[in-house]
């Protein structure tokens, strides 16, 4: 028996706990400590925690806010922001982390994500690729939370990445970011045929059905979510949730390959 994970992805900006959509209008949603505290309680598979500003702000993410996760989650974590030596990840992960991700540093400089993995395993390496379709050109690889194409096609980017040695993909659609109409089944089937390590599909989630789906026919090894798991109700309430135990039996699969 197999159960895919399910994993909230929270974002950071100015301290605070935000979502967005479509990688703007950014909403303050509340403390992200109260939200690991309550997420413990609703026994989460694990958290991701993406600190959107970083590396725009040429910083990285605060190690404070790492330990003081570290010191309360009951569940692993992932952290991203601004990570761009052996040095960063090796604080982030004395921190309490249990993997880091990597975004735009990983497209600057390759060898990063090689001399990461060489330092720390492949089990540590996150690398997320954020695509948006641009105009004309179809779809295509963002950097710098979003904001700068690098004019790469999604999925030749992710062979380089895992050719790299990055032990898991993070695969998130800017334009379903925030929309809860779904995630983009045929990126994630695309480039989850294309790779042989775990690919979690975010970026687009509205119910369990979305997730199920993305699993079942996008392929996905792991589902992440936003807003389905800040929101509540149809005016967007903030309310920290996470489906039941009984929910997930839903996604229990006899063979999962």
């Amino acid at each position: 028996m197999y159960r895919p994970r399910v994993i909230p992805a929270l974002l950071l900006k100015n301290k605070g706990l935000v979502k967005t959509v479509k990688f703007k209008k950014s909403r303050y949603i509340g403390d992200p400590i109260n939200a690991v505290k309550i997420f413990n309680d609703l026994r989460a598979d694990e958290l991701v925690f993406l600190d959107i500003t970083a590396s725009s702000e040429s910083r990285k993410v605060s190690l404070d806010f790492v330990k003081n996760v570290g010191a309360e989650a009951n569940m692993p974590f992932s952290v991203g922001g601004g990570i761009k030596s052996v040095s960063d990840i090796k604080e982030i992960i004395n921190a309490g982390a249990e993997k880091v991700v990597l975004n735009t540093h990983a497209y600057l400089n390759p060898s990063f994500v090689k001399d990461a993995v060489n330092e720390f395993g492949s089990s540590t390496i996150v690398v997320s690729i954020d695509v948006k379709k641009k105009f004309l050109k179809g779809q295509q690889v963002y950097i710098y939370g979003g904001t700068k194409s690098i004019g790469e096609d999604p999925v030749e980017y992710a062979k380089k990445i895992e050719d790299l040695g990055a032990g898991e993909i993070i695969l998130n659609s800017i334009d379903n970011d925030g929309m809860m109409s779904g995630y983009d089944i045929d990126l994630v089937k695309k480039v989850s045929n294309s790779l042989s390590i775990p690919v979690v599909a975010l970026g687009g989630a509205g119910s369990l059905q979305d997730i199920e789906k993305v699993i079942e026919v996008g392929y996905a090894s792991a589902a992440s979510a936003g807003s389905l798991f800040v929101y509540h109700g149809p005016r967007n309430a903030v309310l920290i949730n996470y489906p039941t135990k009984e929910e997930l039996k839903k996604l229990t699969y006899e063979d999962f390959s």
